[in-house]
């Protein structure tokens, strides 16, 4: 590569320190890392609740436990019926290529209530090996060696 080309990498060259540490900060008060949810979960009261903003038919082949379902769609009629305004909501969809859980996040925010988005969604909480409900009852997968290598932690 010559002096005058730029890789595609730093074709825009990379914030400041100051500047991305703001940034990253900030990205951690919208999301949650799976991993994260279901240790808080595991632990008993975690001071939030859960949200599948999907389908009926998706929560049906399998959601967390103990997961509120509430669609995006519904959320404005009904998210005071089924959440408590003082209790932050940790929003999940299908999974990294679904917007389902941002939206419903959004819905919510707009509503007044604090919230985050899990990243990964229900396909990394079933890939990395934790428990869901169906309507069989509970199951559990093998963790898979990319997303979960030690059951639980990414290393993080």
């Amino acid at each position: 590569m010559s002096a005058t080309t730029v890789n595609p990498v730093l074709r825009v060259a990379p914030a400041a320190p100051a500047e991305a540490a703001a940034h990253f900060r900030a990205s951690l008060a919208f999301h949650a890392d799976v991993s994260d949810v279901a240790a808080a979960l595991a632990a008993g009261d975690p001071g939030f609740a859960v949200l599948d903003s999907r389908s009926t038919e998706s929560w049906d082949q399998g959601h967390i436990p103990g997961a509120v379902h509430l669609p995006t769609a519904l959320i404005p009629e009904q998210a005071a019926e089924l959440l408590d305004r003082d209790r932050p909501v940790v929003t999940y969809c299908w999974g990294p290529g679904c917007n389902g859980g941002t939206r419903a996040a959004l819905a919510l925010a707009e509503l007044g209530y604090q919230v985050k988005e899990m990243l990964g969604g229900f396909e990394y909480w079933v890939r990395e090996g934790f428990e869901f409900e169906t309507w069989q009852g509970r199951e559990r997968r093998a963790p898979d060696p990319l997303t979960a290598p030690v059951a639980g932690d990414c290393g993080c």
